[in-house]
């Protein structure tokens, strides 16, 4: 698998959890807000070998009890299930995060208890993908990869941002998705890795505002700042 970067500790990524951070290499995605955008081509300056990475988890067993794998794009990997049989074989659950594009692969997954946790990115109403991701989505295979993510614990989750996002776009994403565990609403900020440097985020408050107002009918709605 194509591994760019191992973040060593984690309490914020996977709830409840002490946790690491593997991230891969490429992405099917080219959005213009990704904060890793040095992980979105296929071909990275940076590759770490997967044995380094079971050695790191065999000393921290007993200390972390998961592990995260983003990127990237995980599904994009062919290996995916193959690190993942290995990581469980160690004793350690497993979060995905991933952008729903390749739901037989995440049914897969869940089919055969090799992710305990799955948070889904939703970029946009789902025929308005392109305006966040550069590239057209196959919205079938988004509302499948939704239905999946469901079967386990879970989360939804938008990186909101100013003049693309606003209540209405997000009460419709909202009602795509359906009833779900969690979804959040995740702030939009500038970093030197962001590639399009006009975009915008909200206030804290306007953003609070925004949630206030959605939880009046969709209860599980909160903000990552």
């Amino acid at each position: 698998m194509r591994i760019a970067g191992l973040q060593k500790l984690t309490l914020l990524d996977y709830p409840d959890h002490m946790a690491c951070i593997v991230f891969t290499q490429g992405c099917n995605f080219n959005c213009g807000y990704c904060q890793n955008s040095g992980l979105i081509d296929f071909i990275g300056e940076q590759t770490i070998e997967e044995d380094a990475i079971f050695e790191f988890l065999k000393k921290r067993k007993g200390i972390l009890s998961g592990v995260v794998i983003t990127g990237g794009e995980p599904t994009v990997q062919n290996d995916l299930k193959d690190f993942i049989k290995k990581v469980k074989e160690l004793g350690y659950e497993v979060k995905l995060d991933t952008n729903g594009t390749n739901p037989k692969i995440i049914k897969e997954l869940i089919d055969e208890n090799l992710v305990d946790y799955i948070a889904m990115d939703i970029k946009h109403i789902l025929n308005n993908y392109k305006d966040v991701t550069g590239v057209n989505a196959d919205i079938k295979k988004l509302e499948e990869s939704i239905d999946e993510v469901k079967r386990i614990p879970h989360e939804f989750r938008t990186t909101v941002i100013k003049g693309i996002h606003d209540l209405d776009s997000l009460s419709r994403i909202i009602e795509h998705i359906g009833e779900c565990e969690r979804y959040y609403l995740q702030n939009f900020v500038m970093s030197d890795l962001v590639r399009d440097k006009s975009l915008l985020g909200f206030t804290k408050e306007e953003l609070e505002n925004i949630k206030n107002t959605l939880n009046k009918k969709y209860p599980n709605v909160d903000v990552r700042m």
